[in-house]
C-alpha cells in the first residue's frame, strides 16, 4: 500500500477532530518518507481566532502535523504488536523555519523523511509546501511510548 485515508489514519493514530490534521499520506516509502496532505479550511478550529479577518495557520500546528505524518509513517511500518497500546510523543523541534504563511482555503503538502531511528527513538525531517512554494521546514524527534 502507498498511501493511507483518513479513516486508515484513524486506526493508526491516537488524535481525533479536531486535532487530527493530517488528511492522507501519500507516496509511502517504508519507514522512510512520506508526503501528507492537510487540508486547511476556512472553517478550520484555529482560523477563527488566529487572526479575525485575516487567518493564519499556526505554526505549531505546521509543526504538529509533520509529527502526526511522521507518527503514520513509522506506525504504518513497524510490526502491528510493537505498535499497538502506545503512543508516538514529540521529544524535540530543531530548525524550525516558516516561511511563508499558510492561509486557508489550501492544501498543505508535507514531505517527511525518517532521518534515523535508536531504538524506540526517531528523527524526522520535513518541508512543508502550498503550490509547490515552500512555506516551512523543521527537524523533529519523537518516541514511541507504552499508552497508560
Amino acid at each position: 500500500m502507498n498511501s493511507l485515508s483518513k479513516k486508515e489514519i484513524i486506526d493508526l493514530l491516537p488524535h481525533r477532530e479536531p486535532m487530527l490534521l493530517i488528511d492522507e499520506l501519500l507516496n509511502i516509502k517504508k519507514l522512510f518518507s512520506a508526503t501528507a496532505i492537510v487540508n486547511v479550511k476556512k472553517d478550520s478550529f484555529f482560523v477563527q481566532g488566529h487572526f479575525p479577518g485575516q487567518p493564519v495557520m499556526p505554526g505549531v500546528l505546521i509543526v504538529e502535523a509533520f509529527g502526526q505524518a511522521a507518527a503514520a509513517l513509522t506506525a504504518h511500518g513497524i510490526d502491528k504488536a510493537t505498535y499497538e497500546n502506545k503512543l508516538v510523543f514529540l521529544m524535540s523541534v530543531e530548525k524550525a523555519r516558516f516561511r511563508n504563511p499558510v492561509i486557508p482555503d489550501c492544501k498543505l503538502e508535507l514531505n517527511i523523511e525518517a532521518i534515523r531511528s535508536h531504538g524506540k527513538v526517531w528523527k524526522y525531517k520535513g518541508d512543508a509546501f502550498v503550490d509547490g512554494k515552500r512555506m516551512a521546514d523543521a527537524q523533529w524527534s519523537a518516541t514511541i511510548v507504552d499508552r497508560k
